[in-house]
């Protein structure tokens, strides 16, 4: 890549005055350093799998009792999942992602999938204690206060029992969505979570398809959010796991098919390399569907920001971004970021960049 050259094509102040070489870039020690640490890890390659279609809760906007993958029908038998598990591998799988309705309502069969790819995460409402001995990362939904909590989600003191299963775990990653009617309320979950020496990083309520009610984001909505997810990162650097670029990346009035077109297979009909080719939504009974395969099935495309959507979209366009040194940076700083999110182990490091970079051939938002 050495001698790779690379046209800027970015509309805003990371708009680059010359073509840049990749080696000039990387002639920046800083920058060296950081893509020297994550390229380590251009090996992941993940799909996602619905463990149950039971939960213990019921939340206003759900993605997961949206179309039909809800109606698949349960395999329980773990020797089924372990055959799963080994033909994924076989294929080139490295990562897993459990999910579903709330997998930790299967600890049988997620201990299963951990003892046969020990890389990946668990996405659950943190209501139930997942064992220890599945080592994978653990994304716990925070949806506002307590009293926002048991408005759309049906539950009575919701972070306060997330902390006490959850604080002194070091795979838990508290993930708070911010809705069209939750944004400063994340303060207050902020000061809780920063107290009780708690990881915290940020989603964007993406709609389900059909969805207009009233936790759908606005222009001016999304406005506010950004303007939060920077304070918030001033004020608790040592417990809030994002990066400018995120903020842009998943504030940004176009959602994220629109500013780096989505890879995952729903929306990318390439099966010659990438997510097209290798990713695969398993339901419930095993089987998966490419129409509908991404991340967070039933997602309104057009409006999706969700984290876990961009963490495979945004990181996918390494090209796209090694234009110039702060576009690069701000790239850097996101791969970091969803690494420290979703890998065990991994230690997020500073933010290169300070910056709001625009995404490459966008305005800033």
């Amino acid at each position: 890549m050495g001698g790779l050259t690379i046209k800027k094509t970015g509309t805003e102040k990371n708009t680059a005055e010359r073509e840049w070489k990749f080696s000039e870039i990387m002639a920046d020690p800083d920058i060296r350093a950081r893509w020297e640490k994550i390229r380590k890890y251009f090996f992941l390659r993940e799909s996602t799998y619905d463990m149950t279609n039971r939960c213990n809760i019921r939340c206003e906007g759900c993605y997961y009792y949206e179309g039909e993958k809800q109606f698949a029908g349960e395999n329980k038998d773990p020797q089924a999942w372990r055959n799963l598990m080994r033909a994924e591998k076989d294929r080139g799988i490295t990562y897993v992602v459990l999910a579903g309705a709330e997998p930790s309502l299967a600890p049988d069969l997620c201990a299963v999938c951990f003892q046969e790819i020990p890389l990946g995460s668990i996405a659950s409402n943190g209501l139930k204690v997942i064992p220890p001995s599945i080592n994978y990362k653990i994304h716990l939904s925070v949806w506002g206060s307590d009293k926002t909590s048991l408005e759309l989600r049906n539950a009575e003191n919701m972070l306060r029992r997330q902390i006490e299963n959850y604080k002194d775990d070091p795979r838990a990653v508290f993930v708070y969505t911010f809705t069209r009617n939750n944004i400063d309320q994340v303060y207050e979950t902020a000061h809780i979570l920063a107290k009780h020496d708690c990881k915290l990083t940020f989603n964007v309520f993406s709609a389900p398809v059909g969805y207009n009610g009233p936790l759908r984001h606005t222009v001016e909505s999304l406005g506010q959010t950004r303007k939060n997810m920077i304070d918030l990162q001033i004020r608790y650097p040592d417990h809030i796991l994002f990066s400018y670029y995120n903020v842009v990346a998943h504030s940004h009035r176009s959602g994220l098919h629109a500013l780096y077109a989505c890879s995952y297979p729903r929306m990318n009909p390439s099966t010659d390399i990438g997510l097209g080719r290798s990713f695969r939504q398993y339901r419930t009974d095993l089987t998966w569907d490419r129409s509908a395969a991404c991340c967070v099935p039933d997602t309104d495309c057009v409006d999706c920001r969700h984290y876990a959507a961009g963490s495979a979209i945004v990181t996918a366009r390494l090209f796209r971004h090694a234009s110039d040194p702060e576009t690069f940076k701000a790239w850097l700083d996101y791969v970091d970021n969803y690494l420290a999110v979703w890998v065990m182990n991994y230690e997020k490091s500073d933010n290169l960049s300070n910056n709001l970079v625009a995404p490459p051939g966008r305005t800033i938002f």
